[in-house]
């Protein structure tokens, strides 16, 4: 087999973006552009893997990690000049190497292999990844032989009337034979009016040295979209949110409004949930069978079992049992884990604690940097107190024990196996097993007393 390599151009500013944040860091479903074709690109068992760097070097890095190796492009002179930068660690090389550009987050491996595929079979030097647009404008025209072969790429600005018409694109994807390539790199100049080394004058100098240069045409123009401002961002986060949407639907899960159902790409969902709508699923989630999530529900990076429910509540990096019912209006912060059959009401609050099975928070509820065993009920308004203004402490709460109405557990402090607090008490003390606490004021009634209320209003 072929040696395969894959330079990701990934040097540009972005200017037309408008932001801070460099271009192809902008997220797309959740994920930043670059780490979407990174991720499709890993699935095709690329022998290297080169990302072209330049404005936003550090954070590029920083995302993609060890997952691609790089090249500096400290002057942005060109896509060609881009390429050339990778000389160092490929020219010397034997095989196929394909040419992506880093802002076409909807890029997918099936037609990077089908791209390969046919670069392979033609015996091509070159090949031309290119779509048919019912708007053309603005990108370069493919004009073809009469035998169907590639002749020339002819950008907008220089086309002719008759080529205005040709709906035929050039996507800015390439693959070439990796020595011809770096050979003819050597003879692009930059006699143009941007001063610029451009790819496509690669195609041409083949083209002209009798060179097979071949296009392949994809039928679905939208995986080629390339992100250039907040306008085309957000056309492609509609494109890509719908490809996911369709992928979860058609595996056996059911949105019931696509349009307003926000799922990542690296979400799993199994069949026969229900997700309802408002709902944004983020990071890596996981999903089991036969959940109702929503409506109007934000998880991240979640881990959740089979035929549970949330309704309308936030859930971060934390992990859920099965048959757990949550919300509506709850709040499961990070670093939390959620036993079998367990209820976390309505404005219920849990922080970096495990709730053991079957024990339920029904509502009004706050339980942070707490170990609560099987079979606890805490009941509304009930608090661990956990922070002291300086550090925090753990609340244990062991199985069975039942912790009254407006009961505050004040940390570190532990209620023993099947203990009873007494509703309204402030425990400061641990609690042992099967015992009853009471800390609270004795009742006094004063009788009569609302009479001498009203003598001092009336005097």
């Amino acid at each position: 087999m072929v040696n395969r390599y894959a330079v990701i151009l990934a040097a540009g500013q972005g200017t037309r973006m408008k932001s801070k944040l460099y271009k192809v860091l902008h997220p797309v479903c959740g994920k930043p552009m670059i780490q979407h074709i990174v991720d499709e690109l890993n699935g095709l068992s690329f022998d290297r893997t080169v990302t072209v760097i330049g404005h936003g070097a550090e954070a590029v890095k920083r995302q993609l990690g060890q997952s691609t190796e790089y090249a500096l492009q400290e002057k942005q002179l060109g896509t060609a000049h881009a390429v050339n930068q990778t000389a160092p660690l490929l020219n010397q090389l034997i095989g196929t190497t394909v040419v992506l550009c880093g802002d076409t987050p909807l890029i997918t491996k099936e037609t990077i292999k089908d791209l390969l595929d046919y670069h392979d079979k033609t015996g091509a030097s070159a090949t031309v990844l290119t779509t048919i647009m019912d708007n053309p404008f603005g990108y370069g025209r493919i004009i073809r032989k009469s035998t169907g072969e590639l002749a020339r790429i002819v950008e907008e600005k220089d086309t002719t009337q008759d080529e205005k018409l040709v709906k035929e694109i050039n996507t800015g994807i390439y693959c070439f034979d990796n020595q011809k390539l770096f050979e003819t790199l050597k003879k692009v100049n930059n006699n143009n009016a941007q001063g610029e080394y451009y790819l496509p004058d690669v195609i041409e100098i083949l083209t002209k040295s009798s060179e097979k240069v071949a296009a392949y045409s994809i039928d679905n123009e939208d995986e080629t979209i390339g992100v250039n401002d907040r306008v085309a961002l957000s056309i492609a986060e509609k494109l890509m949110r719908k490809r996911i949407n369709e992928h979860h639907m058609r595996s056996g899960v059911t949105l019931i409004d696509p349009d307003t159902t926000y799922l990542s790409s690296d979400c799993q969902i199994g069949p026969d949930t229900i997700i309802y709508p408002g709902t944004s699923i983020k990071g890596k989630t996981m999903i089991g069978e036969q959940c109702e999530i929503g409506p109007h529900t934000e998880i991240m990076s979640c881990e959740i079992g089979v035929n549970t429910s949330v309704k309308q509540s936030v859930l971060e990096n934390s992990s859920i049992g099965n048959d757990v019912h949550i919300g509506p209006f709850a709040h499961i912060r990070p670093e939390s884990h959620i036993g079998d059959e367990v209820k976390i009401g309505n404005f219920v609050e849990v922080k970096k604690s495990t709730i053991g099975n079957r024990s339920k928070a029904s509502h009004l509820t706050y339980i942070g940097d707490s170990e609560i065993g099987k079979d606890v009920n805490f009941g509304c308004g009930s608090i661990t107190v956990n922070y002291d203004g300086k550090n925090k402490y753990l609340t244990r709460v062991e199985d069975g024990a039942f912790i009254g109405c407006n009961a505050n557990l004040i940390a570190p402090v532990t209620v023993g196996k099947g203990a009873f607090i007494a509703a309204g008490s402030t425990i400061t003390q641990s609690v042992n097993d099967d015992s009853l606490a009471i800390a609270r004021a004795r009742q006094v009634n004063k009788e009569n007393y609302t009479h001498k209320l009203e003598f001092k209003k009336n005097k």
